[in-house]
């Protein structure tokens, strides 16, 4: 079974619909099939639009991790530390987090119980 799914790609800025492996169901949880999403205007423009910046610009609107850099730079050295580093951004960013569907996997509370069959779910 497979699932659209918005994806950011922080390397180039792109951000492109596609389709993906849907997710196996666990024990405790429900698998949602997806009838409304949302996509959050200030969370996912500030993603897209840090995605599209260049290295630079996307230091300066994270200096912790810039921090974060140069701790491992003195670690790991310089080649290893750039290589994660490029590896991190090049790793697609799925976009959106609240939907409301239909529940068509059940993983089963704990006591056994059944969820309710219409759910939302955020986060």
């Amino acid at each position: 079974m497979h699932m659209k799914q918005i994806i950011q790609n922080l390397k180039t800025g792109e951000t492109a619909l596609e389709n993906i492996p849907a997710p196996q169901v666990k024990a405790g949880h429900v698998l949602i099939q997806t009838s409304v999403s949302l996509v959050s205007a200030g969370t996912e423009r500030m993603l897209v639009e840090f995605g599209k910046a260049n290295l630079i610009d996307k230091a300066r609107q994270q200096p912790d991790k810039v921090k974060m850099v140069l701790d491992k730079i003195r670690s790991d050295g310089l080649l290893p530390t750039l290589d994660a580093v490029f590896n991190k951004l090049g790793q697609p960013l799925p976009l959106g987090y609240c939907n409301v569907g239909k529940v068509t996997g059940d993983g089963r509370r704990e006591d056994g119980s059944q969820w309710s069959e219409d759910r939302g779910s955020g986060g």
